[in-house]
């Protein structure tokens, strides 16, 4: 199992934007993104810090649905 990359929240949304979300809004420091079959992801945005392993793989698994290799791919 290859390692995750390290992502910053707004490295993150445009990968979630490729596997169909599209950004609703932003409340504080975390956006919302949408996808259409009713989905959705919160991924926060604190300037440079980079997303936490544990939450990335969170967000693949049950947010996106995806494996991680399949998101390895984009």
């Amino acid at each position: 199992m290859s390692k995750l990359p390290k992502l910053t929240g707004k490295e993150l949304g445009k990968k979630v934007e490729q596997f169909g979300f599209m950004y609703s809004h932003t409340t504080g420091s975390h956006m919302v993104y949408k996808h259409k079959d009713g989905r959705r992801t919160t991924i926060p945005d604190h300037g440079s810090e980079e997303i936490g392993p544990g939450l990335l793989n969170k967000i693949i698994k049950k947010d996106l649905g995806i494996t991680r290799e399949e998101f390895m791919k984009y």
